[in-house]
């Protein structure tokens, strides 16, 4: 069985992640979403409902399964038995950042490859930070995120006061 592994943070998933993840499942037996607890920053929601969240919005992929996880991810590659990393490119900027943590992870895993997939160019403005950044002034995030994100995202800033 060959399966991948796209990991990240989704603070919150975004249609940008939504756009890699329908593109990457299909090249593989099974698509393993790895949601990093990255003690570095401090999210929005916590691990639990991130999980929570990607697995309501990946219910109709049969092969996309969602998995916590913190470390590092070619430990986490090996635990899953993946063979592959999928990464989203949005800009050249992405790509150095990108480049350098592939062939980080080739030297302490070689087993383990690297493919990049460049997000739609309807998405790829589209970062995490920008939603929360504009839900925080209440604007419209509806065209960034599915809407039971959206709701969560809202129910969240209105929990901890940070609506304006």
């Amino acid at each position: 069985m060959k399966r991948a592994i796209y990991p990240g943070s989704f603070d919150p998933v975004t249609y940008g992640h939504l756009d890699i993840i329908r593109r990457s499942a299909p090249l593989v037996d099974e698509l393993i979403i790895g949601v990093l607890n990255n003690n570095a920053k401090t999210p929005l929601f916590s691990v639990e409902e991130r999980v929570k969240m990607l697995n309501e919005v990946t219910r109709d992929m049969t092969n996309v399964i969602v998995v916590p996880f913190d470390g590092l991810l070619v430990e986490f590659a090996k635990k899953m038995d993946a063979c592959m990393i999928v990464r989203g490119l949005r800009a050249i900027t992405d790509f150095e950042y990108e480049l350098q943590m592939a062939q980080t992870n080739h030297k302490l895993e070689p087993s383990v490859e690297t493919v990049f997939l460049t997000t739609s160019l309807e998405y790829s403005y589209l970062s995490s930070t920008i939603v929360k950044e504009v839900a925080f002034y209440h604007g419209d995030i509806s065209k960034f995120v599915p809407d039971v994100v959206r709701e969560r995202i809202r129910e969240k800033m209105n929990q901890k006061g940070e609506c304006r």
